[in-house]
């Protein structure tokens, strides 16, 4: 837990307890005594004062080193007992595990393309997947991200639409689309990242990509609908420069969830992150 804290500028208890699968009870008990051992302070979100930011106090990054420190010993001493050949073979064997795996790298082998036939039910199904799995959404969030999967195939314009699929390796590793709204207004939708790609920037590329297609092709206004438990997403959204306009209550998907409306005005000087 101090590890993924180190590597986390800010975080939620939320967002932690889904990148370690843990239980919420037991990750509240360890959250509390870090917190009392004065490791971890806790303060209010600037866009939500419903939510709790963690981060690492001083003392807790410092305990973090000590055990980083280590971790590396601990792993030294064992790497030097290895001969030359034992250690060709192990590192042979890393490289077999971490492809596996879908070990993290750069992102550089990442690359973005437009849709093509068999794209739209890695959509589909992805999205129902995970959205199921990391927040308990019900299958008909699945029907609802078909019905505009289904709407962009079938109206599909390429001179005032765009799609761009991420794939890694030859597998597809996220995806967004650039819907028409009206002759001025731009949708960003069905913005995903696998989980094997995750912490590469894949997600601001893709809302940078989109972003700067809106604007290319003459529209005044990007827009898009998320919910505020998606905390990774909204933070792509505020850091490329779309702004909150308003907030909703609504169940849907078989949970009660606060609907979020963001805009970004293509026409404004520093209208997104690179810029500002």
């Amino acid at each position: 837990m101090l590890h993924e804290l180190a590597q986390l500028d800010r975080t939620t208890a939320g967002d932690l307890g889904r990148l370690l699968e843990l239980d919420a009870g037991y990750l509240s008990r360890i959250l509390a005594r870090f917190v009392k051992a004065g490791l971890v302070a806790r303060r209010r979100s600037p866009d939500d004062a419903r939510r709790a930011l963690l981060t690492l106090t001083a003392k807790g990054r410092k305990a973090y080193a000590m055990l980083d420190r280590r971790s590396q010993r601990e792993i030294g001493a064992v790497l030097r007992e290895l001969g030359p050949s034992q250690s060709a073979r192990l590192l042979a064997g890393v490289d077999v595990v971490g492809a596996a795996l879908g070990a993290k790298g750069s992102g550089a082998d990442i690359i973005l393309r437009a849709h093509r036939p068999g794209d739209m039910g890695w959509v589909i199904g992805r999205h129902g997947a995970l959205y199921a799995q990391e927040y308990g959404w019900d299958i008909g969030f699945e029907a609802f991200v078909a019905e505009i999967a289904a709407k962009f195939i079938r109206d599909f314009d390429p001179k005032t639409e765009r799609s761009w699929i991420a794939e890694r390796g030859g597998e597809i590793a996220g995806c967004v689309f650039l819907v028409r709204q009206s002759a001025r207004v731009a949708k960003l939708r069905m913005l995903i990242v696998d989980p094997s790609a995750r912490g590469l920037g894949l997600g601001e590329r893709l809302v940078t990509a989109c972003i700067e297609a809106a604007r290319a092709l003459g529209y005044r206004k990007l827009t898009l609908w998320t919910n505020d438990v998606l905390t990774a997403a909204r933070r792509i959204y505020e850091n490329a420069g779309l702004k909150l306009i308003k907030s909703e209550r609504h169940v849907s998907f078989g949970k009660k969830l606060v609907g979020e409306f963001w805009e970004l005005d293509l026409r404004a000087a520093g209208g997104d992150a690179r810029s500002r």
